[in-house]
């Protein structure tokens, strides 16, 4: 059954290794017959969260803040599976990526209780570093995302050791990116 997919990219770089591993993965998914689309938070105008807890009162533009997280309310509200997309920056996930997925908080304020809407999602990661400790921070962020949100994981690409632009593109990570979009 196909499924749909919404890859929130939250690399600077719009050819960057983690834009590569994005399409690798998006073109995996797509043969295997799911809807994808991916958002290049870069290019799009977001602001930050301002704690205001006054969202939740429409599911198609639950925050108050009015910008292009708009684009990407219904979409997140649609998907089955949700892509966390990332360079690692200082051990963690992009400005970027953690400011749109900040202001997801007004879509839990739609629920009783905040109760976020129920996900799968996969992580996708490039970084300079390839070592157990490097990736340990991140991964530990985001699977204590994942359990908090009582999402479902359904993989993480971490491709190590690209730190030029491209870089990525003769790596194991490209394959990997491909069948893990494939195999969903």
């Amino acid at each position: 059954m196909a499924k749909k997919i919404v890859i929130l990219n939250g690399s600077p770089r719009p050819r960057g290794n983690t834009a590569l591993l994005c399409d690798a993965f998006a073109d995996g998914a797509k043969n295997a017959g799911h809807d994808v689309r991916i958002f290049n938070l870069e290019k799009m105008k977001i602001g930050g969260c301002v704690g205001c807890m006054k969202g939740g009162k429409d599911f198609k533009s639950p925050c108050v803040i009015k910008d292009d997280m708009d684009q990407i309310y219904p979409a997140y509200e649609e998907a089955d599976i949700v892509v966390l997309a990332s360079p690692m920056y200082y051990w963690s996930i992009s400005g970027q990526l953690k400011t749109a997925f900040d202001r997801l908080f007004a879509v839990a304020e739609c629920y009783p209780d905040y109760a976020n809407p129920a996900k799968n999602c996969v992580l996708i990661m490039a970084a300079e570093g390839d070592s157990p400790e490097n990736w340990k921070p991140a991964l530990d962020y985001y699977h204590s995302l994942v359990g908090f949100l009582k999402w479902t994981n359904l993989g993480e690409i971490l491709a190590g050791g690209v730190l030029d632009a491209g870089a990525v593109a003769s790596s194991p990570g490209i394959e990997a990116a491909r069948k893990l979009g494939q195999s969903l």
